[in-house]
């Protein structure tokens, strides 16, 4: 078994957790995504999309983190961290799809703030132009261009806004009876989930989790011995902290945007 991935990416984030859960070994291949290793040949040919991760397991080739914990677990683990019970384990895959509209929300917020600084400052507008050229979905290169010309005032960022004000409050909800997403025990859910409010609070917007009970998820989620492995113990330190002070400087603005989401 061999993971493509990237060490800060969210949904990588989120796979390298499950694979600490179950207990499973691999190998694993580490792209720069800075440099664009995700948009080589060789690694376009296993995911045509040039996303991370990317699983090898034999001849099978998976894409897409939350199918990629769900083979995981199903494969490898007799399916332990999906909830029992036809409306639990309903539940839990309802979460897995929405982690898509939740990546999209994290993406934008990332892109117009501290990932746009960083690009500005060390590329010029050409290697930025032929960085998004490379970008094999066009939809996805128009937002990463909008992103990057006109930061939080991009329409994406009001959209990412509405979208975890709706995931909050439906995370909150459910949080109110168990201590987990996935209900009483751990779960899927809760992996499928976690990576994406973490680079929330990574940005320095965790303000946004506020009068909610994500906050207090979160810091069980960040206990656990599977994220600081696999998040604290494999993010650069000095990377942290840069990406902190750079979403810092957005938060009073992005604060105000959050009052009327």
């Amino acid at each position: 078994m061999k993971l493509y991935h990237g060490i800060t990416s969210v949904c990588s984030i989120k796979v390298r957790i499950g694979l600490a859960e179950i207990g499973l070994n691999y190998d694993e291949q580490v792209l720069d995504l800075q440099k664009g290793d995700q948009f080589h040949p060789d690694y376009l040919a296993l995911n045509p999309n040039g996303d991370v991760p990317t699983l090898v397991d034999g001849e099978l080739v998976l894409v897409e983190s939350s199918l990629i914990l769900e083979y995981l677990d199903r494969e490898y683990n007799d399916g332990k961290l999906m909830p029992r019970g036809r409306a639990a384990e309903a539940t839990a895959r309802h979460w897995l799809l929405k982690t898509l509209a939740i990546h999209d929300a994290i993406n934008s917020l990332t892109f117009s703030t501290a990932n746009r600084d960083r690009t500005l400052a060390n590329k010029t507008a050409e290697e930025i132009e032929a960085s998004i050229a490379k970008m094999p979905d066009p939809i996805k290169a128009l937002k990463r261009r909008d992103l990057l010309d006109n930061g939080l005032d991009s329409v994406h960022v009001s959209q990412a806004l509405k979208t975890l004000r709706r995931c909050f409050a439906e995370m909150d909800a459910e949080l109110q009876n168990t201590p987990w997403i996935s209900g009483a025990d751990f779960g899927i859910a809760d992996i499928a989930v976690v990576s994406y409010f973490d680079r929330l609070e990574r940005l320095g917007f965790d303000g946004l989790m506020g009068g909610t009970r994500v906050h207090d998820w979160l810091k069980r989620m960040q206990a656990r011995d599977s994220f600081k492995n696999e998040v604290l113990g494999r993010i650069d330190a000095a990377a942290a902290d840069t990406m902190r002070r750079s979403g810092a400087q957005y938060w009073p603005a992005l604060r105000d945007r959050w009052r009327t989401a």
